[in-house]
């Protein structure tokens, strides 16, 4: 006779055994539904957008049409590799907006080499000729003869004043390149006309004309988007070098120049109006010229790069002003144009005809800190 304990674990001993088998067929199981279930989702049908969007949706593309008649002209763009991304923003915009109809090539400049996916992606974006180029160190780097404890002192009280890029190296780099050197570049010599673009900049409205010939029929060296008055503590010894030359060189200002958009006073002084470089399309001879070379020349020689904080802003602004007749100066009205924390956005016209999207309220022309009326007072 079975006593209660025993009947007990008869029904522990069974319990157990049914779970256990339980327990492998299940894994058994699973395991086989695992493999099935991937063997069907590698083999089988795919989801609806693995195959894309049918042909029968699409526009054909019209083919491009390249126009007979074109500019000695590029676009120029001084970037690093970390400028990746918001290079390929500023030069999709490009493209759709002007250069998918003109087909203008791209020249690259950086003081390092550019990476392999660099090059790809960039390249991905337009099928215009892109070249890329390495800048000589001596083009970028600061110079030699610059007293390094006097510059290391400016940059230390600029930090403290919180003048922006004030304590940076690499920035004055920038400026100077940008005021002297860029235009030498091997890929350069073969171009006459560039259009620079920065990265991560916007441009808001079509350009169903070529800026490039419209330089060259009219005789324009330099065009630009937005102008403003330079930040004072950047440039307190600028002016009375440039006047330094002026008196030294006297000969080389034409008389119709563009003095009274840069001074007042007919000289005496400066009012640090300047074109805001980032922004500019103008004539590589022009800063390749005797009056240019001899002026970039004369500022370099006096540190001020570096001593302090000259841009190329007011160095082109300065040069521009100064070599060129006024009527050489051309503002691209029609070219809408944003680089933080300014823009320019055509008036009138352009809207209605759905060619810009930019708000017209939201315009720097004539804010209290520009200086297009300025401009406009030389004609």
């Amino acid at each position: 006779m079975m006593t209660p304990m025993r009947y007990i674990l008869l029904v522990l001993t069974i319990l157990i055994g049914l779970h256990y088998i339980l327990s492998i067929t299940h894994e058994e199981y699973g395991k086989a539904t695992s493999v099935s279930r991937l063997t069907n989702y590698i083999n089988g049908p795919q989801p609806p957008y693995k195959d894309g969007v049918p042909d029968m949706y699409y526009k054909p593309s019209e083919p491009v049409q390249i126009p007979e008649r074109k500019a000695n002209a590029t676009f120029v763009m001084l970037v690093r590799n970390s400028d990746g991304p918001n290079i390929m923003n500023s030069m999709k915009q490009i493209e759709d907006r002007f250069n998918k109809k003109f087909q203008y090539p791209y020249v690259f400049l950086n003081d390092k080499p550019f990476t392999d996916n660099f090059k790809k992606y960039v390249s991905q974006l337009t099928d215009a000729p892109v070249e890329f180029g390495l800048i000589p160190s001596e083009h970028w780097s600061q110079p030699e003869w610059i007293d390094e404890t006097k510059a290391t002192a400016a940059r230390e009280d600029m930090i403290k004043n919180s003048v922006i890029y004030g304590g940076s190296v690499p920035y004055r780099n920038m400026c100077r390149f940008n005021s002297g050197f860029f235009y030498k570049q091997e890929l350069l010599q073969k171009y006459k006309y560039y259009w620079r673009v920065e990265p991560d900049v916007k441009f808001f409205c079509d350009v169903d004309y070529d800026p490039f010939l419209l330089m060259q029929d009219q005789q324009k060296v330099y065009g630009f988007t937005i102008s403003l008055y330079e930040y004072e503590a950047t440039i307190p010894t600028l002016w009375g070098a440039v006047k330094d030359f002026i008196k030294e060189n006297p000969e080389l200002l034409p008389a119709d120049n563009a003095m009274p958009f840069i001074s007042d006073d007919g000289g005496v002084t400066y009012n640090r109006c300047h074109f805001w470089s980032n922004f500019e399309i103008a004539d590589m001879d022009f800063w390749r010229s005797e009056a240019y070379t001899k002026f970039f020349n004369f500022l370099d020689s006096r540190g001020g790069f570096y001593y302090e904080r000259w841009g190329d802003a007011p160095v082109h602004s300065l040069g521009a002003a100064l070599f060129a007749k006024r009527d050489q100066i051309h503002f691209f009205n029609d070219i809408g144009y944003r680089h933080e924390p300014f823009q320019h956005c055509p008036q009138g016209d352009l809207h209605k005809n759905g060619k810009c999207w930019c708000d017209p309220g939201s315009n720097f022309d004539y804010e209290w800190y520009s200086c297009l009326s300025r401009y406009d007072k030389l004609f």
